[in-house]
């Protein structure tokens, strides 16, 4: 048989064992998968599209239903399928629209902060990967006991000081990189979105890592605007204020375009929506989206501190599941609002999370019979040690069942340890094995440790069970 007959036959299969072209609402496809919008998902044979030819795996997220193919066959499964379908081509944006109708609002508040954050992680994984460089350059003890490599080459210092000068700016200038992406996700324009984010880390006012001092010591600056007195407080590291000012800002935006003359809107429209929004910001809802944020991430904080090794066990339990509805973007905003204060914890339980369903995936390989899926199993496995863990936990581990829950107490072991001993980041990043970097000096030891636990648990305990009769092997 050749490519192209291969190609036009798993095509034709994948839209039968969906539920026909009457099923399929959109479709379009990514580097390695078909994503699908389907009318009725309960109407696909889950089982049946695993064992078509070319198929990789399957799962299900924020209202698509998708089929992981490869990179370069999906492009050509595609072709046929839109054809069979009589279905248009779609984009993936026009996909995700689809998708979105047929969200409740629980998902649709996660795929909304995960489309303001998932595009500004680059730069600050820059800045971490930075911030990781100028801990190797500073951490007392890594290389010479008792010095760092700054104190034993003082020539350095400049260039550890330029770059963590290089390093910081991500962090100090948050909300410029979040009112950009989230004012541009909510429909406004994203440079009036930076403008106001701009606004909230004003030089001119009281930097917000210095409010509590400020409040002990009286000296806290105000506006006095009639009967109003407004605190001059900036809004450094900190989050779901500028998620609202952001909303804020699109939707009154929108309004004055539709009310202002067309020979107005250019020059009013932008001043106007910046100035209403950022009067509502300092006196309404900044302070009490700030009030909102600290509580969230001082509850989370509480929890990981309070329950200490247990709340870490259950955490690092719980995250394939979370991951499996989408539900660990909701946790984005909190790690970057711990980042900027300092460093955050939840790294290190994704990153034990993710190299447990690697090592389950690389045991499920010698014990699966089936060649495809011991194929899969291996490039699958792999790319979950390197952070990525969609294949290997839909297309591996939730198919042969036990590894899956092996890898789910695999993850508990090893984030009990990293609770255990304080493993923070600095940035987020490739939350795996290469995470390392990402990691606060001091506990990149104990970050390897910990994953190395996940790792040989996840295994282990998925050869285990491969022998109990319970588990049919695949």
């Amino acid at each position: 048989m050749s490519k192209e007959q291969s190609y036009q036959n798993a095509a034709s299969e994948l839209l039968r064992l969906v539920g026909g072209k009457e099923n399929v609402i959109s479709a379009a496809h990514c580097a390695t998968r078909l994503r699908l919008v389907l009318k009725d998902e309960s109407k696909a044979d889950v089982d049946g599209i695993l064992k078509t030819e070319l198929v990789k795996g399957q799962f299900s997220t924020g209202g698509q239903f998708q089929i992981i193919i490869g990179s370069g066959t999906v492009d050509e499964v595609y072709k046929y399928f839109i054809q069979y379908a009589d279905i248009k081509e779609s984009t993936k944006n026009e996909v995700k629209k689809a998708a979105d109708q047929k969200m409740n609002p629980l998902q649709k508040l996660v795929k909304m902060l995960a489309d303001v954050f998932v595009p500004i992680i680059p730069a600050l994984v820059a800045s971490g990967l930075l911030m990781g460089l100028n801990n190797v350059l500073t951490a007392e003890g890594l290389f010479i006991s008792g010095k760092s490599l700054v104190e034993a080459y003082p020539n350095i210092a400049d260039i550890a000081s330029m770059i963590n000068t290089f390093a910081s700016a991500a962090y100090a200038f948050l909300p410029i990189l979040v009112g950009f992406s989230a004012t541009k996700m909510f429909g406004g324009n994203p440079y009036l979105g930076a403008v106001m984010g701009m606004i909230m880390v004003s030089g001119d006012l009281l930097n917000a890592y210095s409010y509590g001092t400020a409040i002990t010591e009286g000296t806290v600056p105000v506006w006095h605007i009639g009967v109003l007195t407004i605190e001059k407080v900036g809004y450094q590291g900190t989050v779901l204020p500028v998620l609202a000012a952001a909303a804020i800002l699109a939707f009154l935006e929108k309004k004055l375009h539709k009310v202002i003359p067309e020979y107005l809107d250019n020059l009013l429209t932008p001043a106007l929506s910046v100035l209403v929004t950022a009067f509502l910001t300092f006196t309404v809802v900044g302070g009490v989206m700030r009030t909102a944020g600290d509580w969230i991430t001082n509850g989370v904080l509480w929890l990981h501190d309070t329950l200490g090794v247990v709340g870490g066990f259950i955490f690092g339990f719980i995250y394939a599941p979370l991951t499996m509805t989408g539900m660990h973007h909701s946790l984005l905003p909190v790690d970057i609002q711990l980042i900027a204060a300092g460093g955050s914890f939840l790294f290190a339980i994704a990153a034990c999370n993710n190299v447990a369903q690697g090592g389950a995936t690389l045991a499920a390989m010698f014990c699966a019979k089936d060649k495809k899926m011991k194929s899969i199993a291996v490039s699958s496995g792999i790319s979950a040690l390197l952070g990525i863990t969609e294949p290997a936990m839909f297309g591996v581990n939730l198919k042969m069942k036990y590894p899956f829950y092996a890898a789910m107490f695999g993850s508990a072991v090893g984030c009990a340890y990293v609770t255990l001993t304080n493993v923070q980041n600095i940035s987020p990043g490739a939350a795996g094995i290469i995470g390392f970097v990402c990691i606060k000096s001091g506990g990149m030891l104990n970050y390897m440790i910990g994953i190395l636990i996940s790792l040989v648990v996840g295994f282990v305990l998925t050869m285990a069970l491969s022998k109990h009769p319970k588990f049919k092997e695949v």
